[in-house]
C-alpha cells in the first residue's frame, strides 16, 4: 500500500483526554497534566476530558471507561514505576484489547539515551481499548515531554484514524 493511501484516514484534530494518576497531585500542582495539555493543544488537538485519580486500579479503570465517547485518545501520566502504589500498568493492561508494544519499547530506548539504565524501571505502555487509544506515561515532566514530542504527537492523528 502506498504511503499516501495508508495515511488517508489520518485525523488532524483529535479529541483527547488526560488522566493523572496520583495520590497527592491536585489540579493546581499537576505539572505533567498541564504539560500534556499544552503539547496536545499546540499540535491542534482538543482536550475535552481531564481527571486526577488515585493510584488504585479499580478507580483508574472506572475513569477510563467513563470518559466521554468523543474522546479518542487518552494520555495517562503517573503510576508506572515499581513502587507498591504504582498500579497504573496493572489497571491499563487489564483493559487493553491490542497492545502497542512498540510504544513502550521505544519509550524505554529513548529514555535510556537520556537517563541510562534507570529506563528499565518504566512500565510505560499503550494500546487500544474499544475505539480509543490509551497511552500510559511516567509522571515526570521529562518523561511526558519525551513521549509526547518523540512518539505520541508525530503519530497521534494516524493512530486515531486507524482505530
Amino acid at each position: 500500500m502506498e504511503h499516501k493511501k495508508h495515511r488517508q484516514h489520518d485525523e488532524a484534530h483529535v479529541d483527547c483526554g488526560i488522566v493523572t494518576v496520583s495520590d497527592t497531585r491536585t489540579e493546581a500542582d499537576d505539572a505533567s497534566g498541564r504539560r500534556i495539555r499544552e503539547l496536545l493543544e499546540a499540535d491542534g488537538h482538543r482536550v475535552g476530558f481531564y481527571r486526577i485519580v488515585k493510584d488504585e486500579p479499580d478507580r483508574i479503570i472506572e475513569v477510563l471507561r467513563n470518559a466521554p465517547p468523543s474522546v479518542r485518545v487518552i494520555v495517562c501520566s503517573g503510576g508506572t514505576g515499581l513502587a507498591k502504589r504504582d498500579t497504573t500498568y496493572e489497571a491499563i493492561s487489564r483493559l487493553l484489547e491490542k497492545e502497542i508494544s512498540g510504544f513502550g519499547e521505544l519509550f524505554r530506548m529513548l529514555s535510556y539515551e537520556e537517563i541510562g539504565a534507570a529506563a528499565i524501571l518504566s512500565r510505560a505502555t499503550a494500546g487500544v481499548v474499544g475505539d480509543r487509544v490509551v497511552f500510559s506515561l511516567p509522571g515526570s515532566i521529562r518523561a511526558v515531554e519525551l513521549a509526547m514530542t518523540r512518539l505520541i504527537l508525530p503519530e497521534l492523528g494516524h493512530i486515531a484514524g486507524l482505530v
